[in-house]
């Protein structure tokens, strides 16, 4: 069967948040682009609070960016039609389209689910007529059978496209056997019908130990083992969960000067585009750690105060915690993107994402903000250290700078910068500069290694998972399987009741 023959559609569920949903989806995006395959990802709907702007103003969630750049494309909001950013443990805001239609609790989500299921069964329509090939991401898992009456974004969207599913788990968690049978028999007859398979991931040994365990599974579940995914480090770029972010440290190798730079990120309860520090966490010598309690500022060459959701909600956790104190006092470097930047100003006026009213800043910037109902979402670009930055925003808080020194559409007052662009570090030639400013200001021998270029880097990392892909898993059994859908498979005890089907395609389809 030749690749330009291949026609169809998969959808790659998991166990679990975290399992390795999105890193397989790109990994076969990239396989399959590299092959000669028309193939574009999609995401029904995605609850994150990474996101970025696509170059037609729209609204995204940031993993389906990194699956676009795997297949070689440019992203759209037809890949991720539905984006729920929270901002509390009840509410979150919804974008449909790539533009913010409500902030809603989960009960008011509720009735908005017959237009969000149709808007995404026809963005998927539109894909799947543009492209070869449509590689779907599920969401969360399947098994979260409390919500699949109204699921849009696993199991529901599987039957209303005819998906062939595979589900991807986590090894390196334990019980991954369980948690592969477990999500099949929770599911009922219609939903098992479309579950072809299983991937492991981020297995660390010998294979040949694992077989027992694979023969096993293919017999209690009459389903094919697609394969086992070797751990592979340094794929954290553009990650879209921040379950693993409290303490994490991050370090591309030893400096290219004498000495390391040190940058804590403030891990704020709800922060948002914290793959703005991929870059910094990129070069040689710069260590990344993303820290919650203020004695973890004392050694740090660089704070940086990240995005936010909820930027009132985490100004006070800051407050609460002791960081705001620590942030206030501090003498060093420090660096506010977006939500953060608000954070370091004078004051917030707040009706509408906190509702708060006037709220004090940090007091570091002479910047006043106020919240506008309307979200701004550009791509802006200017320079700064005598280089070109390319850019992109996501906000509704709208500076007002009262002084200081003109920073990327911010201001930097002393040792303080603070911008509204997010994804600004990602440009070269600005981050080497602005890491050599920020060292001889900590007064560390730092030095920017000169030949480290971050989109090079990305193109390196996606090259590992397409090669990830090709080189373990069964890639024959999965061109088949998106070529001619599931085949026959059991029911697996004890199965759940009956889930009513979804209208099986966009209205007039």
């Amino acid at each position: 069967m030749g690749d330009a023959q291949i026609t169809g559609a998969l959808l790659v569920a998991g166990t679990t948040s975290d399992a390795g949903k999105s890193v397989v989806t790109a990994g076969i995006c990239r396989w399959l682009a590299r092959r000669g395959v028309r193939v574009a990802p999609f995401k029904a709907q995605n609850m994150s609070l990474n996101s970025y702007v696509t170059a037609d103003g729209a609204e995204i969630g940031r993993a389906q960016v990194m699956q676009a750049q795997a297949a070689y494309l440019e992203p759209v909001a037809d890949m991720n039609p539905i984006l729920l950013k929270p901002g509390s443990d009840r509410r979150s805001q919804v974008v449909v389209m790539g533009n913010p239609v409500a902030d809603v609790d989960a009960m008011e989500y509720g009735a908005l689910k017959d237009l969000l299921r149709a808007t995404a069964l026809e963005a998927l329509d539109r894909l799947r007529k543009q492209y070869d090939v449509v590689v779907c991401e599920g969401a969360g898992s399947p098994a979260e059978i409390n919500l699949r009456r109204g699921d849009i974004a696993n199991m529901g969207l599987a039957r209303a496209a005819n998906l062939p599913v595979i589900v991807v788990g986590d090894i390196d968690r334990g019980g991954v056997f369980a948690a592969f049978y477990g999500t099949v028999g929770l599911l009922d007859a219609a939903d098992q019908s479309h579950i072809a398979g299983f991937v492991v991931n981020k297995f660390r040994g010998a294979k040949e130990l694992l077989e027992p365990g694979l023969d096993m599974l293919r017999r209690v579940t009459g389903r094919e083992v697609y394969g086992v995914l070797p751990w592979l480090d340094g794929l954290w770029l553009d990650v879209e969960d921040s379950l693993d972010l409290d303490g994490r440290r991050v370090t591309a190798g030893r400096p290219h000067g004498r000495q390391t730079l040190r940058v804590a990120v403030v891990r704020l309860p709800r922060i948002s585009n914290f793959t703005d520090l991929d870059a910094l966490a990129a070069e040689p010598g710069v260590v990344v750690r993303f820290v919650t309690d203020p004695v973890e500022l004392d050694d740090a060459d660089l704070v940086v105060l990240p995005g936010s959701r909820a930027t009132v909600a985490d100004l006070a956790w800051l407050r609460e915690t002791g960081l705001a104190a620590a942030i206030s006092e501090r003498s060093g470097p420090v660096l506010g993107i977006c939500g953060g930047f608000q954070m370091l100003g004078r004051q917030i006026v707040d009706t509408v994402e906190s509702g708060a009213g006037r709220v004090d800043g940090l007091g570091r910037l002479p910047v006043r903000v106020e919240f506008a109902q309307d979200k701004l979402l550009g791509r802006p670009e200017g320079t700064a250290y005598g280089h070109r930055v390319a850019a992109y925003e996501i906000h509704h808080g709208r500076a007002t700078v009262e002084g200081g020194e003109p920073f990327l559409d911010g201001c930097r007052a002393g040792n303080v910068w603070g911008t509204t662009w997010h994804g600004a570090l990602e440009n070269d030639g600005f981050r080497r500069a602005f890491l050599t400013d920020v060292a001889e200001r900590a007064g560390r021998d730092f030095v920017p290694a000169p030949d480290t270029d971050f989109a090079r880097l990305r193109e390196e990392r996606l090259d590992a998972l397409g090669d990830l892909v090709e080189r373990h898993l069964d890639t024959g059994a999965l061109l088949r399987l998106i070529q001619d859908g599931t085949p026959e498979v059991p029911v697996l005890p004890p199965g759940a009741p009956e889930v009513p089907a979804l209208p099986s395609g966009p209205p007039g389809a």
